[in-house]
């Protein structure tokens, strides 16, 4: 393998290559696998005109990119952000083809973004935005600034297209236009069946367990209402506006109630204990860390602040390159991305796979089969982390390679 230096820190797509080196250096991964599963198949840079509400015609920049469609059709979410680069979306794509590959379901890794800033703009030029992105056939699904009614243009831009309702074209749909049962609840609950196994794994018990969570987003709220409700202590919660530690444990329903019905800001909650910064937050003790905001929050510059047992992510790339060896030192039992937030894209394949057969599941049986797949995969992780003698985010990236070089010898190369 060509040794590559090490990455800008903050640069997302340099930490996610970064980590394909090592596992595909640990596998023995041969040339020319090496570099068809490195580089994306294909990158569309798009300007999509809008007219505003007051008249004006705005051009938004828009990328969509496919990273592997090696073991099935790309999946991944669409972001709308201000601050949405190439660079970015490059890394979540790649992400989610390790991501599939890892919990074994039949996608490869896609993600498009959006530079704009949804909490600026009307419905109407969200759905206007929307449907003129609409345009690629992979599968996309929610991200950050996006939600359920997003997902719905993007099923009714395509089916007008298609000239028949195509359900199965996007996930994280309302359960009304063909969303699943489960879909909404399944990143959070992905990341607690996670720490359900870490804590097993380690010998210790949910009722003593303290738990800090940043992001207060669909991920981190959920999970912080299903931890609760299974015996955790919910200690520390942060969102964009800043965070709270409370020793004391918090109320999660009524903090979901202030938060998205009152519609108040968290750091305003009574009786809410500290106040800090939404980064300061990571850095209180506890027991089980929970990033489940955005990219970059533990950093060479902090990590050694982390005061906790476990740490599962919830959010992608919250954890830099150069911060992992400074959490492994510190014997930290890391749960990583492609596999802490898995459930999300888990659920999104039974969402489709219910599309395709018109049929639709209890939301006891989505949560059962949730389970096993999140249960299975955390053990290969940690099986493949102690058989070669890696830790579990090499193991996750050597399992996932594995298995996409594996589907691509077979699948040969078409030429």
């Amino acid at each position: 393998m060509p040794h590559t230096p090490a990455p800008e820190e903050m640069n997302v797509y340099q930490n996610a290559e970064a980590r394909f080196e090592v596992a595909a250096t640990k596998l023995g991964l041969e040339q020319g696998i090496y570099r068809y599963l490195k580089y994306p198949d294909k990158e569309i840079t798009l300007y999509i005109p809008v007219g505003m509400d007051n008249g004006q015609l705005e051009v938004f920049t828009g990328y969509r990119v496919l990273h592997s469609t090696v073991r099935g059709p790309g999946k991944g979410g669409i972001r709308f952000a201000p601050d949405v680069s190439i660079d970015e979306v490059r890394a979540l794509s790649a992400w989610m083809t390790w991501k599939c590959a890892v919990v074994d379901i039949p996608f490869g890794g896609a993600k498009g973004g959006i530079i704009c800033d949804p909490r600026k703009m009307s419905r109407s030029e969200l759905e206007r935005l929307t449907r003129r992105y609409t345009a690629e056939r992979d599968v996309p699904a929610p991200d950050v600034g996006t939600n359920e009614q997003t997902m719905a243009w993007v099923m009714d831009t395509y089916s007008m297209h298609a000239r028949q309702a195509t359900t199965a074209v996007v996930t994280g749909k309302p359960i009304e236009l063909g969303g699943s049962r489960g879909r909404r609840e399944a990143t959070g609950r992905g990341v607690m069946i996670c720490v359900d196994k870490a804590l097993a794994k380690l010998g210790m018990k949910k009722e003593t367990t303290r738990v800090i969570i940043q992001g207060f987003g669909n991920v981190g709220s959920l999970a912080a209402d299903l931890m609760q409700k299974a015996g955790y202590k919910i200690i520390g919660l942060a969102d964009i506006g800043g965070g709270l530690y409370n020793e004391k444990g918090f109320d999660v329903p009524k903090v979901i109630d202030w938060v998205y019905k009152q519609k108040k800001q968290l750091q305003d909650f009574p009786g809410g204990g500290s106040k800090m910064s939404s980064r300061d937050v990571l850095f209180q003790p506890c027991d089980v860390l929970i990033p489940a905001a955005i990219e970059n929050q533990i950093t060479e510059q902090n990590a050694h602040q982390v005061q906790c047992k476990i740490l599962c992510e919830g959010a992608n790339g919250p954890t830099t390159w150069q911060a992992d060896a400074i959490i492994d030192a510190k014997g930290v039992f890391t749960v990583p991305d492609i596999l802490g937030n898995a459930g999300g894209v888990t659920v999104s394949y039974f969402e489709w796979v219910q599309d395709r057969q018109g049929f639709f599941w209890r939301e006891s049986e989505v949560n059962e089969r949730l389970l096993d797949v999140m249960e299975r995969s955390f053990d290969e992780v940690v099986r493949y982390a102690e058989t070669h003698k890696v830790n579990n985010r090499i193991a996750a990236y050597m399992l996932a390679i594995d298995r996409v070089a594996t589907a691509l010898k077979l699948r040969g190369i078409y030429a």
